[in-house]
C-alpha cells in the first residue's frame, strides 16, 4: 500500500501525465498517419538544447528566459522542418533524425563544461515528473488547453504549419516536466495501441491512462526511477490493450 506521503507527491505526478496525455495522444495519431514518427524526439532534444544552451549563458534555471528559449528552439526546429517537407518530402524521416541527431551532440558539447552536465542530462531524458511544481502544472494546463481548443477548430492534417507549431509548444512544455523518453512514447504507444480502433482516442487515453498509473505505483514501491517505470508500463499497456482489443487473449 502507499502511504499517504506518497499519495501527495504522486498525486501532481499523475495529473501532469494526464496533461501529457491530453495533446500527445491526439497528435500522436496524426504523427503516425503522416510517417514521421521521430518527429517528437527531434523537436524534444532542440528544445532540450535550448534548455542547455540558456543555462550555459547563466540564465535562471526556471526562469521566463529559458522557456522562451527552449521555445524558441522548438519552433525553428519547426520552421526548418516545414520547409524540408515541401522540398524534400521523401527524405523528410531520415531530416528528422539528423535534427536529433545533431541536437543531442550539441547538448553534449555544452554540458561537457558544466561540472553538473550529467545530472542535467539525465533530467532531460527521464524527466524529473514526480517533482513537478504548480507552476509547471499551471503552464502545461494552459498550454494544453489551448493546443486542443485551437486543434478542435482547425484541420491540422490539412494546415501542416499549424500542425508543426502546436507539436513544437506541446513538446517544449511537456519534455520539461517529463523529460524525452517519456514524452516519446506518451505520443507513439497510445496512438501505435488503437490503431485501426473503432474509438481510437478512447483506446488511447486508456492505454496512457493505465501506463502513468501503473508505472506510478510501482516506481513508489520499487523505489525505482519514475519516468524510467512509466514508460515500461506504458509499452506494457500497449502491448495489452492491443492484444486485448484484437481478440489474442
Amino acid at each position: 500500500m502507499l502511504s499517504a506521503t506518497e499519495l501527495s507527491i504522486l498525486g501532481p505526478a499523475f495529473l501532469a501525465g494526464l496533461l501529457v496525455l491530453a495533446t500527445h495522444v491526439p497528435l500522436g495519431r496524426m504523427v503516425l498517419e503522416r510517417g514521421i514518427v521521430f518527429i517528437d524526439l527531434a523537436i524534444a532534444q532542440v528544445a532540450g538544447f535550448g534548455v542547455v544552451a540558456a543555462d550555459a549563458m547563466g540564465w535562471e534555471p526556471n526562469g521566463v528566459s529559458v522557456q522562451i528559449a527552449a521555445v524558441a528552439a522548438a519552433l525553428l526546429a519547426a520552421a526548418f522542418l516545414i520547409w524540408t517537407e515541401r522540398r524534400a518530402a521523401e527524405s523528410q524521416e531520415a531530416i528528422i533524425g539528423v535534427v536529433f541527431v545533431a541536437a543531442a551532440s550539441a547538448e553534449m558539447v555544452l554540458l561537457s563544461f558544466n561540472p553538473h552536465g550529467a545530472e542535467h542530462l539525465k533530467d532531460l531524458l527521464v524527466g524529473q515528473i514526480v517533482w513537478v511544481s504548480q507552476g509547471q502544472l499551471i503552464a502545461a494546463a494552459a498550454v494544453a488547453g489551448c493546443v486542443l481548443a485551437i486543434a478542435a477548430l482547425t484541420d491540422l492534417r490539412r494546415n501542416r504549419p499549424l500542425f508543426y507549431t502546436l507539436f513544437a509548444v506541446s513538446i517544449t512544455a511537456s519534455v520539461q516536466i517529463a523529460g524525452v523518453f517519456l514524452v516519446f512514447a506518451s505520443l507513439i504507444v497510445p496512438a501505435l495501441a488503437a490503431r485501426g480502433a473503432r474509438r481510437p482516442i478512447l483506446v488511447g487515453y486508456g492505454v496512457g491512462l493505465a501506463g502513468y498509473s501503473a508505472g506510478l505505483a510501482v516506481s513508489a514501491l520499487a523505489d525505482i526511477p519514475t519516468g524510467a517505470a512509466i514508460v515500461c508500463a506504458l509499452a506494457a499497456a500497449g502491448v495489452a490493450g492491443s492484444a486485448i482489443r484484437r481478440g489474442m487473449f
